[in-house]
């Protein structure tokens, strides 16, 4: 979730990996997550409310601390230890609430990945949260193989479809991290790109995708253009535009999922570009949205159905493979992950 998402005395259910969770806020502003089920009669958490420091269930007001330790039981002073329930690591950054769902011993906040921009006074920002009725993969793959611009968002970032084909891409890939780099120089600019950056003629554009999942399912997207000839791809983009997509996606059931989303752009807010801008990158989002869940019931009438690869596929085949030996390595010695 967005910190924003949870005031003081806030709850909220999740349901991520097929587990139900309660994020809550206490009064003191700590962020909590428990097991959505309460160990008396099995009733959701997230249907109580907070109260200073605890979070009570609503069906007999047993209560409970962020640890997951249950505090008190009305009309008893003996609270059992089965009593209590799971509590799962969480930490802020970057106005992101963050969530561990495994081994606790293992969790390390040190490693999530930094968005930054979210604090800077020089970028303006937006915050979007989706239920996209698709497997988190499919998600990942959107937004590793940006040829789908041309198609699905030809009437707001797409441009000419011969110059998304026709691009200049890298795939870099380390071992933890894959990144895709896009050129595409002396093209026509997509009218957004024309608002924001005020182009008269032809623009170097480019589409840079990074992707680590050890350090959160979190896509960082940097792209934008500037006037051809200009230095964008020498490093040189103070004269262009850049917008930054950050892209969190949080399985929720192997068919759904929570997509927790920003927008982020260098374009002078008393301009009032970035208002306009993401209005109309919600809109393209919101294409995205309908493409994946298109994608994910013909998935489901056929799922013995496999892929055919494409020559656009190499940074989601990357990723795809990253994350499996990831799988791999997580799982008990002796079985298949």
């Amino acid at each position: 979730a967005f910190s924003a998402d949870l005031k003081p005395g806030q709850c909220m259910g999740r349901r991520i990996l097929n587990e139900p969770v309660v994020l809550f806020r206490t009064a003191s502003g700590q962020v909590a997550a428990l097991f959505d089920r309460c160990s008396h009669r099995a009733m959701p958490l997230s249907e109580g409310h907070v109260d200073g420091e605890i979070l009570r269930c609503p069906y007999h007001g047993v209560e409970f601390g962020g640890s997951g330790r249950c505090t008190r039981i009305p009309g008893q002073a003996r609270i059992p230890p089965a009593a209590d329930v799971r509590s799962y690591p969480v930490h802020e950054k970057d106005e992101f609430i963050w969530i561990w769902m495994g081994d606790p011993e293992k969790a390390d906040p040190s490693q999530i990945i930094g968005n930054p921009e979210h604090g800077d006074p020089a970028w303006s920002w937006r915050p979007y949260y989706m239920h996209v009725e698709a497997n988190w993969q499919l998600l990942v793959d959107n937004i590793l193989d940006l040829t789908h611009v041309a198609y699905i968002h030809a009437n707001t970032i797409g441009g000419n479809p011969e110059t998304h084909f026709s691009a200049d891409v890298t795939v870099d890939y380390d071992g933890r991290k894959v990144t895709l780099l896009r050129k595409m120089p002396n093209s026509v600019p997509p009218k957004t790109y024309v608002l924001a950056g005020g182009f008269k003629g032809n623009v170097d554009r480019w589409q840079q995708v990074e992707y680590e999942p050890a350090t959160g399912n979190i896509l960082r997207v940097n792209a934008g253009a500037c006037d051809v000839g200009t230095g964008a791809y020498e490093g040189r983009r103070d004269n262009g535009f850049v917008l930054l997509n950050i892209h969190g996606v949080t399985p929720e059931t192997e068919t759904s999922t929570h997509y927790i989303w920003t927008i982020c752009t260098n374009a002078p807010k008393e301009s009032g570009v970035p208002d306009v801008l993401f209005d109309q990158f919600y809109a393209t989002i919101c294409e995205d949205e309908v493409a994946l869940e298109a994608q994910q019931r013909r998935i489901n009438d056929t799922p013995d159905m496999r892929f055919v690869g494409i020559a656009s596929d190499g940074a989601v085949n990357r990723a795809r493979l990253l994350v499996d030996a990831m799988r791999q390595a997580e799982a008990p010695e002796g079985a298949a992950a």
